[in-house]
């Protein structure tokens, strides 16, 4: 992969460093491997934005950044990459997880009457969480797989690409 495209999209790293959730991390936002970009740190980076993107949680981008931080892969394509789940692609996508779930537990489907209160979510949720969450880990980890096998061999594509019309500049200007 091509560093320019990537860092054409990823977040500029003085952002990340000075998000205010983020904050909590201090010093550990300084070392300097979180902000490489290498074959290792992105393919990682997207393991790790792409599993926490498909758990349904509050604050995915600082368990992005908690895990991204000790792993020592790059920072602001982890947390970028969270932004995957919004609000237009969040129904979609935990709807497929808890489909998944069900399908894997052997549970039948559940109509579940959504009331938009706090009370209706509550219960609501506590008909479907083992489906949605068992769903979503299974999802999360087969999307994490992928991201990063994904990454490894288009990076690797690129490089063997590069050598080749590096090799026949060679010979173009040998003869």
């Amino acid at each position: 992969m091509p560093k320019h495209i990537i860092k054409r999209f990823a977040p500029d790293h003085s952002v990340i460093r000075d998000h205010r959730h983020l904050k909590v991390f201090g010093e550990f936002l300084h070392d300097p491997n979180l902000w490489h970009m290498n074959r290792r740190s992105v393919s990682g980076a997207f393991a790790v934005g792409l599993f926490w993107a498909f758990i349904p949680m509050p604050f995915q981008m600082i368990a992005a950044a908690a895990t991204a931080i000790p792993a020592r892969v790059n920072l602001p394509i982890s947390v970028a990459l969270v932004w995957i789940t919004n609000p237009l692609t969040m129904p979609p996508m935990f709807y497929f997880n808890y489909l998944v779930g069900t399908w894997l537990l052997g549970d039948s489907h559940h109509h579940v009457e959504l009331e938009l209160s706090m009370h209706g979510v509550k219960e609501s949720l506590a008909a479907i969480w083992q489906q949605l969450y068992f769903g979503s880990l299974v999802c999360a980890v087969l999307a994490a797989l992928i991201g990063y096998v994904t990454i490894r061999l288009l990076w690797r594509l690129h490089i063997l690409q590069h050598i080749r019309k590096r090799r026949e500049l060679r010979k173009t200007r040998g003869n």
